[in-house]
């Protein structure tokens, strides 16, 4: 019996790197739209007309916010893409049925970059905690804030992406797109501290601890990350803030410093130069430095 090719939506989300479940969901949530009785594996993705998929985008503006809205338009176009991959959509009608715009909106640039003074006390709280628990908290800031990483790429590193001869850090990106980013000096030593407590045997690069310092072989979960934040930054007595705030600040403090944008993007691993854009947060101050660099010739008059 011949394998059952897998449908439009399935092949959607394997082309996908881990942690794709939003995009997942953003499919049935679609499905729902355009059919209550289908789910994302049967709805007729190649029956989707321009008509379809304006409607669907109305529907979305009503319930979600902009960047939302995008992500899931983003997965509209994914599998309408896969389905005339499969021959099931001719050109025209494809090409019609994902011509639909992202939405736009100042509400895009949500979240935060941190300050230089709330960095620091992250990573004192981090320091005055010597335990194990202290070292791999300061090594998974060293890498948010030094390299820029998502939460599902660090959570995904392992010991043998780490080179501390040159302090880079190989990282598996979206999309199974692999990039190099490095950490300085100081950054490399936090990551070494912490191994001396983890191991440097084959595995995950961080690992849960437990209440009595063990530290156990087995991978973090995202959500463990986010709660191990949110601990740090109660303990630091600072402003909320989501893992992504610390890509953000990571972007914005490269592009403060003078680093030009397409260093900036292949750093953060971005596949257009307009997203890292996005990401820029130094607001009205960078654009009063920059101007202080013109030199107007002064006249007399």
């Amino acid at each position: 019996m011949a394998p059952t090719t897998p449908g439009p939506a399935q092949l959607y989300m394997d082309s996908l790197s881990a942690g794709s479940q939003g995009m997942r969901q953003s499919l049935e949530a679609i499905a729902a739209i355009l059919d209550p009785h289908e789910n994302a594996d049967t709805f007729p993705w190649h029956q989707v007309t321009y008509g379809d998929s304006m409607a669907v985008r109305l529907t979305l503006i009503k319930r979600y916010k902009p960047s939302t809205v995008n992500k899931m338009l983003s997965a509209l176009r994914g599998v309408l893409k896969q389905a005339w991959r499969l021959g099931l959509f001719d050109a025209d009608a494809y090409h019609r049925a994902a011509d639909v715009e992202n939405v736009r909106s100042s509400t895009l640039l949500s979240g935060r970059a941190l300050t230089a003074d709330e960095i620091r006390g992250l990573f004192q709280v981090c320091s005055d905690d010597r335990t194990a628990k202290g070292a791999r908290d300061a090594a998974i800031f060293a890498i948010f804030y030094g390299c820029g990483l998502r939460r599902t790429e660090l959570v995904r590193l392992t010991v043998a992406d780490f080179d501390p001869a040159d302090c880079s850090i190989l990282v598996n990106g979206k999309r199974r797109k692999q990039r190099t980013v490095y950490l300085n000096e100081s950054g490399c030593r936090l990551i070494n501290d912490w191994l001396e407590h983890r191991g440097t045997a084959d595995g995950p690069l961080f690992c849960p601890v437990r209440q009595t310092g063990e530290v156990e072989t087995s991978a973090l979960r995202a959500e463990s990350v986010a709660y191990i934040l949110r601990r740090r930054q109660e303990e630091a007595g600072i402003e909320p803030f989501s893992p992504h705030d610390l890509r953000r600040t990571f972007v914005t403090m490269l592009l403060d410093a003078g680093e030009d944008v397409l260093t900036v993007q292949r750093l953060a691993g971005h596949a257009d130069v307009t997203t890292t854009a996005r990401y820029d947060r130094r607001g009205e101050g960078a654009k009063r430095r920059a101007v202080q660099a013109l030199a107007i010739p002064r006249f007399t008059t």
